[in-house]
């Protein structure tokens, strides 16, 4: 619709032989001057350049067009001979015989095939972003992406009554949390901040009686890149006035199973939850992976009465306890140098030191442990363990969480070291969510342990029963936090807010020690009438990118940042006259290896 061509290269059928068409698209292949492969949006077509003296002008155009040129061709659809039919093409019952042919823009020589299988380094891949994009693997992510944001918004705005709401970029500093950019003004000394969130504007909204408030949301953090992270980023932000946990967790529950994909068969409801504590004593993260087995187990019980030094130690302790994980059919498929490095990560990682059992084809036990221990204890240890034979079991005691978080990562790392070797354990088209609850509301400052920081942020209400500990042993409490995790990834994250100006006062000023006046204009709409409410989030890339199964965020996002936070494409950020900074009273102060670097 609205263009001059009359099909697209992905449409023609057997259906359409003997019909005059009008096609435009790429050259995918050329080959001998008999024929071309065109490529547009929806497939490929094949084209049959003409070989009579009568179209010979076509024939020279279309035998010379360089790979990735821009071509319209008008001709005939005829069905392939016998025999040369491609099964593996939706249009390979036809080909369309060339009859009028022009080269719209011829292309130069290429950086890189747009080939999928064609090997290329990210760093050439976002310089020529441009050409990247036409690969088949991106166009159907960013398709997919489209479809799904498409689909929320009608099942958020049509069927549930939220309001699609813009909210401002240009802000103020948010307190904790992430590192925010700045953006000077012209006010001397005064700058706005990115927001790494609409956090406070979706609660204004609340205040604002909207009663449920949703954006696809450009938020910004200024933190190094990682696979799963970008300097800017999109989500779908939601907010609701009036309701509990319960209620936004059956929200986004049914709105993934409205918008998932098709192809992707189907997601079940409700999804199952699991509070921070039971994640972190069974997985050893707050993003569990439950697509596979490999539970950390207690076995603290198992090897209390034994003998041995570094068990007794680890067991005095007050939060002391002795944990393992049992890797299956880990004789067979893990070596002595993959078990090494397990050992070294944990030792490098956590200060974990990590003892191995390995369970003999007999049934024994051999491990610098077992000597220690009884009969009884080794029976005792395999049942606990469900050991089988040809298992290794990885062992860690000490201090509860490190030992949680050690074999949790060496979970993981194990599983990774299983595959490679040819070991099926997670299954790549299995799509497992989880609700992990229960968060603690704050946690110590790692740079200064006596003081706290908000685990999430400092707007998120306590958990009911634990509000009056709130005002005593702030430490103890719980939040009514929520994350949604996907094949252990967090792709989702909220709360129920504070609505009190009282309490928000008192956490920010009494337990966080922040400066309350940053936040004054939040504080005040929660004394002029706000209504319980509470939200969430999705990060829309890493969703979409775990549906799609690609390596990185980078790869459903049209044009991405480098690992480093840069454009490679349009080689930004980039230096700015002195004369342009002026109006913001900005002067650059410079590294004297740069002074130099720009004197040369």
């Amino acid at each position: 619709s609205f263009v001059t061509r009359t099909n697209t290269c992905g449409e023609l059928r057997s259906a359409h032989v003997g019909q005059k068409v009008t096609l435009y698209g790429w050259v995918q292949y050329q080959r001998q001057g008999l024929f071309l492969v065109l490529r547009d949006f929806q497939g490929l077509t094949q084209v049959i350049i003409p070989q009579d003296e009568a179209h010979s002008h076509v024939k020279e155009l279309l035998s010379s067009a360089p790979l990735e040129s821009v071509l319209r061709v008008t001709g005939t659809v005829s069905p392939r001979p016998l025999g040369q039919e491609n099964p593996k093409m939706p249009t390979g019952d036809i080909e369309v015989k060339a009859e009028t042919a022009e080269i719209l823009n011829s292309c130069k020589k290429l950086p890189f095939e747009i080939k999928d299988f064609i090997k290329k380094s990210e760093a050439l891949r976002m310089q020529y972003r441009y050409l990247d994009l036409r690969s088949p693997r991106l166009q159907s992510a960013l398709r997919l992406r489209s479809r799904l944001v498409m689909s929320m918004r009608q099942y958020l705005c049509n069927l549930h009554g939220f309001v699609d709401v813009e909210t401002p970029t240009l802000f103020k500093r948010t307190p904790g949390g992430a590192k925010e950019f700045l953006v000077p003004s012209r006010e001397p000394g005064k700058f706005y901040s990115l927001p790494q969130s609409p956090q406070q504007f979706k609660q204004l909204l609340m205040v604002g009686g909207l009663d449920r408030y949703f954006q696809v949301a450009r938020c910004y953090r200024d933190e190094g890149s990682r696979p799963d992270r970008q300097p800017e980023f999109t989500q779908i932000d939601i907010e609701m006035s009036f309701v509990d946990q319960a209620g936004i967790q059956r929200l986004v529950e049914g709105l993934l199973q409205h918008s998932w994909p098709e192809e992707r068969g189907s997601i079940m409801t409700p999804f199952p939850s699991m509070t921070y504590e039971e994640a972190l004593a069974e997985y050893g993260t707050d993003k569990p992976d439950t697509r596979f087995g490999m539970k950390i187990v207690d076995i603290s019980d198992v090897l209390r009465g034994s003998s041995v030094h570094f068990v007794q130690n680890a067991l005095s302790y007050p939060h002391g306890s002795i944990r393992a994980i049992c890797i299956p059919q880990g004789v067979k498929y893990l070596t002595n140098k993959d078990l090494e490095s397990l050992k070294e990560s944990a030792k490098s990682q956590f200060n974990q030191e990590i003892m191995e059992i390995i369970r003999r084809p007999d049934g024994s036990l051999k491990s610098l442990l077992t000597k220690f221990l009884g009969e009884k204890e080794k029976s005792e240890l395999i049942q606990a363990l469900n050991m089988q034979e040809g298992d290794v079991v990885l062992l860690a005691a000490g201090e509860h969480k490190q030992v949680c978080c050690a074999l949790g990562a060496l979970r993981l790392l194990s599983a990774n070291l299983l595959e490679a070797a040819g070991l099926a354990l997670r299954d790549p088209t299995a799509f497992h969510f989880l609700w992990v609850v229960d968060f603690p509301l704050f946690l110590p400052k790692a740079e200064n342990p006596t003081e706290l920081e908000s685990a999430h942020h400092p707007f998120t209400a306590p958990h009911p029963s634990d509000a009056s500990l709130l005002y005593s042993d702030p430490t103890k409490v719980r939040s009514q936090h929520y994350d949604l995790v996907l094949n252990g990834n967090e792709v989702g994250g909220g709360s129920i807010r504070i609505h009190s100006a009282e309490q928000q006062r008192f956490v920010l000023e009494k337990v966080l020690k922040e400066d309350s006046e940053v936040l004054s204009h939040l504080i005040e709409a929660l004394e002029l009438g706000a209504p319980p409410h509470g939200g969430i989030a999705l990060g829309l890339d890493r969703l979409i990118s775990l549906i799609v199964d690609a390596p990185s965020i980078r790869d459903v996002i049209a044009f991405p940042k480098s690992f480093r936070g840069r454009d490679l494409m349009g080689n930004a950020p980039d230096y700015v006259t002195p004369e342009e900074l002026e109006p913001y009273h900005i002067q650059v102060s410079w590294p004297l290896e740069e002074k130099e670097a720009k004197k040369n």
